[in-house]
C-alpha cells in the first residue's frame, strides 16, 4: 500500500489503494483477521483522509453487523456511502439501525431505503 500511494499520481494511486480497501474489507467484514488488518490498513493509509475514514466507516460497518457497540451519532454523521450501505446491505439486520437510519438518513434514497429493510424484516417469520 504505501508504495502504491507514493505513486505521482496521487488519484489513480489512491483509487487503486480504495479498490483494494473496498475488496478485503467487504471480504473480511466479519472474519476475526478483519482487525489486524485494518490496523495495518490504517497505519499506511494514516495520511490520507479519504481512505482513513472509509476504513472507519467499514469497521463501523463490522461493528453493526457483528452486534458490537456504536453510536446514533456514529450513523448520523457517516457519509452518504456508509448509510446507502448500511440500509441495503442484507448483512444490516439490527432494527435499532434501520429505525434510525429511515428517520434520520441524510438523503430520501437512504431514508426510503432503511424503511423498505424494515419492513422486510418485520414481515420474516420469526423463530
Amino acid at each position: 500500500m504505501t508504495t502504491v500511494l507514493r505513486d505521482p499520481a496521487m488519484s489513480m494511486a489512491q483509487a487503486a489503494v480504495n479498490h483494494h480497501l473496498e475488496r478485503r474489507a467487504a471480504q473480511l467484514l466479519t472474519d476475526p483477521a478483519f482487525t489486524a488488518w485494518a490496523q495495518m490498513m490504517a497505519t499506511a493509509i494514516a495520511d490520507r483522509s479519504f481512505l482513513t475514514r472509509r476504513l472507519s466507516e467499514w469497521t463501523l460497518l463490522r461493528a453493526i453487523t457483528l452486534d458490537e457497540p456504536w453510536t446514533a451519532e456514529d450513523l448520523t454523521t457517516a457519509s452518504d456511502w456508509f448509510q446507502r450501505t448500511a440500509s441495503t446491505a442484507q448483512i444490516v439486520t439490527s432494527s435499532e439501525v434501520l429505525s434510525l437510519l429511515a428517520e434520520r438518513g441524510r438523503t430520501r434514497r437512504v431514508r426510503n431505503a432503511a424503511s423498505s429493510q424494515l419492513q422486510r424484516s418485520d414481515q420474516q417469520p420469526r423463530s
